[in-house]
């Protein structure tokens, strides 16, 4: 019923945990990203209570921040889903008049568990994503 997303955080020294944003769907960017920044900090503080990170639908996790370029994710249950999120680098590319140009370049991979979300219903997220990344400004309509 509810977009209920994990947000991988390193601990120190070992680990990982994913405190869930709950119900994500109902939230601006902006609470998201308070909410965010809030639980990495309690979480390396080891101050995350049980129902802050447990439970869950999907997760993501962004390696990209550490430059890596792409990666898959391994789903944690509960979880069906986990988006893993590449760095974000400049490459070359061919535009859509055929010219040559330079564009920032981002890799997602979806991992699915098909027990629970068909890969194809999984690759329509990512697509849906991309069309939001591409277009940011949709995103604060």
């Amino acid at each position: 019923k509810h977009a209920d997303v994990g947000v991988a955080v390193a601990l120190p020294g070992n680990g990982l945990i994913t405190p869930i944003i709950r119900k994500a769907e109902t939230k601006s960017l902006s609470t998201i990203a308070g909410e965010m920044k809030d639980f990495a900090q309690r979480a390396k503080d080891r101050k995350l209570k049980p129902e802050e990170y447990q439970g869950g639908t999907t997760a993501v996790s962004n390696l990209g921040m550490f430059g890596i370029k792409d990666f898959t994710a391994v789903i944690n249950p509960p979880h069906s889903t986990i988006l893993a999120v590449g760095a974000g680098e400049k490459r070359p590319v061919v535009k859509k008049d055929g010219s040559l140009g330079v564009a920032t370049v981002m890799g997602l991979c979806m991992s699915c568990d098909h027990r629970a979300v068909d890969g194809a219903l999984g690759a329509q997220l990512v697509s849906t994503l991309k069309q939001l990344i591409e277009n940011p400004m949709s995103m604060l309509v």
